[in-house]
């Protein structure tokens, strides 16, 4: 943790009342928190656990790190082990219908759980808990509920925790609209050599499918010199990798005085001294400039891997989905990324069985792919989300359809993303080298710029490290290669 942060919690003085700006307020209920958990350290003979799982995309994983280290600075130890939590938080999704089905099914074994320790203290936050009918579902039938917030308001964890303790009643504190950008929060890395970092927040597309604007708010960009700080802080701190988030990279710094382009932000971060890679995402075509091209091809550090979600690869069902693309300007950006970036790896997200589809049109979907060559697509059937545009339109299709049209749609994204894969192979490749194997001790795996997985044989004192790696043999979506010593 940063270390100013943590002088200035054991500098505020909590027989004061807490301060009313942020994050000094927050800084102050961390320390409250601390007397608590001592307290039930003495009783108990160990410190409070806290168990936090998250559900959806690299933001919400993002939010949970957060989330643990104002935690961990509150005096709790962060567990992996639900059974044994005193604190369960769960970071929720609603993008998809079965990630919020997850949720509630995960809501009755905690009932279990609390039965048998009736102190364990249950926390919901996230996307989910944006939506005014989850929350009368969660008041109406699950009562072990303690704790609920929502995306806005995940910088006042400590604050809430602090008052639900010392209350012992219920607290649902959802904000509707987002408000300041609260910065400089604890954080508990999962990783200590790579980090993702928040460069805005919220989302103004309004894609017909998405719940995403709704829950997450409009979009809101923070201030480069932040951005830039918090880097300089993680880089200092031994990452090598940042991971620069939002839910579209592209339009960052509209509404910024001075305005900045997401261009203009890539080139500053390069600047940094001890940052060897940089990664970005998500990316609407829509929004995707030449300039940002030109910036990836004429960097050292900007990984050569694009993730550029298609959706769809018919012109008039991107239309229905509000994407403000066609068919044809997808392939163009594509066209160009790889005229300028020859070894960029492009991956998307595609959505199959969206309402008004025919056969015909997931079958230009199928056509795109193999035009486009993905290295890889998320691939999903449609979700109906209630409160979106889509959600009031018709299929065209059957289920039975749907799956026979999703099944052909991956099919071809395996195939493309093998193909893909073989074209690396005995190239000598920077791996950014993650962990142990988890089948074979004897060999770590990492990643490429392109960020393919390569499993190599070599030391575990080599994690958070990048080596040389030849790539030996392509098998589907990974590599086996050999560690090239110097």
């Amino acid at each position: 943790m940063d270390i100013s942060i943590e002088k200035k919690i054991e500098d505020m003085d909590i027989s004061s009342p807490p301060p009313e700006t942020e994050p000094l307020r927050q800084y102050w209920f961390m320390k409250k928190l601390r007397e608590n958990s001592s307290e039930f350290q003495r009783k108990k003979g160990f410190r409070p656990r806290a168990f936090i799982q998250t559900f959806g995309c690299q933001m919400n994983e993002r939010d949970s790190e957060k989330m643990a280290g104002t935690l961990e600075v509150s005096g709790f130890d962060i567990s992996g082990e639900e059974e044994e939590a005193d604190v369960i938080l769960y970071n929720t999704c609603t993008v998809r219908d079965n990630a919020s089905q997850r949720v509630f099914g995960r809501l009755g074994v905690l009932k279990g759980l609390k039965d048998k320790n009736p102190g364990l203290l249950i926390v919901l936050s996230g996307c989910m808990m944006q939506e005014p009918t989850v929350i009368e579902k969660i008041k109406a039938s699950y009562p072990q509920v303690d704790l609920i917030f929502g995306t806005h308001n995940i910088y006042k964890l400590a604050e809430l925790l602090y008052y639900r303790i010392s209350s012992g009643s219920r607290i649902i504190d959802i904000w509707k609209d987002e408000k300041d950008i609260v910065e400089a929060l604890p954080s508990n890395r999962k990783y200590p050599y790579k980090s993702g970092v928040n460069i805005m927040f919220g989302c103004n597309n309004f894609c017909s499918y998405c719940i995403v604007p709704y829950v997450r708010g409009r979009e809101r960009s923070r201030e480069p010199k932040d951005i830039l700080r918090e880097i300089e802080n993680l880089v200092d701190d031994g990452v090598k990798e940042v991971m620069l988030l939002g839910q579209n990279v592209n339009s960052y710094g509209k509404g910024l005085k001075p305005e900045i382009s997401f261009p203009e932000l890539l080139r500053e971060t390069e600047k940094i001294e001890g940052l060897k890679r940089i990664r970005f995402m998500t990316s609407h075509p829509k929004d995707l400039s030449d300039d940002l091209i030109e910036v990836m091809a004429g960097s050292k550090k900007i990984c050569a891997h694009l993730h550029l979600p298609l959706q769809s690869g018919s012109s008039r069902v991107l239309e229905a989905m509000n994407r403000h693309y066609s068919r044809e300007d997808y392939l163009s950006i594509v066209r160009k990324l790889r005229e300028k970036i020859p070894d960029i790896a492009i991956t998307s997200d595609i959505i199959v069985g969206f309402p008004t589809e025919t056969e015909a049109d997931a079958e230009e979907t199928v056509e795109v792919i193999k035009e486009a060559l993905f290295d890889g697509a998320f691939t999903f059937i449609y979700s109906r989300r209630t409160g979106t545009p889509a959600a009031s339109m018709d299929f065209a299709m059957t289920d039975e359809k749907i799956h026979e049209c999703f099944d052909r749609v991956l099919k071809t994204v395996q195939e493309t993303a093998r193909k893909q894969t073989l074209r690396f192979v005995g190239r000598i490749m920077p791996v950014l080298v993650e962990d142990v194997n988890e089948k074979d001790p004897e060999m770590l795996t990492g990643r490429i710029p392109q960020n393919t997985v390569v499993h190599f044989k070599g030391d575990r004192s080599l994690i958070g490290e990048i080596v040389d790696v030849r790539l030996d043999e392509a098998l589907g979506f990974y590599y086996m290669g050999t560690m090239v010593r110097e």
